[in-house]
């Protein structure tokens, strides 16, 4: 950008794991929907183009080979176009909570950043509590010893729970309160506030946090002092329940009758 100027427009910040918990900045070239008309007054961007047309193009694997013919584009875009939330997929074992957050559409994401578009407030206060972290910490995978979060095995098979709006507005007001606590350390970043040993040292995001977690424990009939083994077996109860209300509503039914197949005479 320093080089050509007309390029900022170009750019937007690109975060995965690494950068959205510790505050590191990284950037990349975003040219969905950018006219050539900018593009072409750039000539590194251009250059960049063609290096990635000629990567593609020495592949083996036949989808890179293809999308060879679209060199300005990431080989898959699942970019939200709304702010959403953003999860890590891979953060520090040694944390209580995974820390995650709000990022705006103009922030991109990479594949270690998993997104969930339009996400309320009170998704996010679920996510973030303790509840959830301890399911997290029973089924998901590791890298390492580090949590490996993923849809599939961890954000999927969570069973969430029956909140009236009346609960689903308290637990938003509280979410709201630990995203306000994170402002009061603008000197800290994600990591500095959910380190093991760091997080002390910003007490109203703790107790932010303690009163969400008691919160969001009562919806499922849970004491503040329930024990992380107990909240676990609690919901692995209620996964099986949901299972098998799934698995009976598939048997009971009605079979689709096989299509008649209308065959030609044999000659």
């Amino acid at each position: 950008m320093s080089q050509e100027p007309q390029a900022r427009k170009l750019v937007k910040q690109y975060i995965g794991s690494d950068e959205f918990i510790n505050g590191k900045e990284r950037f990349c070239l975003w040219l969905v929907d950018a006219p050539f008309s900018d593009v072409k007054k750039c000539p590194s961007v251009i250059k960049r183009i063609e290096q990635v047309r000629a990567f593609r193009l020495a592949s083996s694997a036949k989808p890179t080979i293809e999308k060879s013919e679209t060199p300005h584009l990431f080989f898959s875009i699942t970019h939200p176009q709304t702010r959403y939330l953003a999860v890590p997929e891979v953060s520090s074992e040694n944390r209580h909570y995974i820390p995650i957050g709000y990022l705006d559409a103009n922030v991109i994401a990479s594949n270690k950043l998993l997104v969930i578009p339009n996400a309320r407030t009170y998704h996010f206060g679920v996510l973030t509590s303790n509840v959830h972290m301890a399911w997290t910490r029973a089924v998901c995978g590791r890298l390492e010893m580090r949590y490996q979060y993923s849809k599939a095995i961890v954000y999927n098979t969570f069973p969430w729970p029956d909140a009236t709006d009346k609960q689903k507005t308290e637990i938003e007001k509280l979410a709201q309160a630990v995203l306000a606590a994170r402002v009061l350390y603008p000197d800290s970043t994600l990591a500095d506030m959910y380190g093991e040993y760091s997080m002390p040292f910003h007490p109203k995001l703790v107790k932010a946090h303690q009163n969400l977690d008691r919160a969001v424990m009562k919806l499922y009939g849970l004491s503040h002092d329930t024990p992380e083994p107990a909240i676990v077996a609690l919901l692995m109860e209620r996964y099986q329940q949901l299972t098998n209300a799934q698995q009976n509503l598939v048997e009971q039914s009605p079979k689709p009758r096989p299509a008649r197949q209308r065959k030609l005479a044999q000659p």
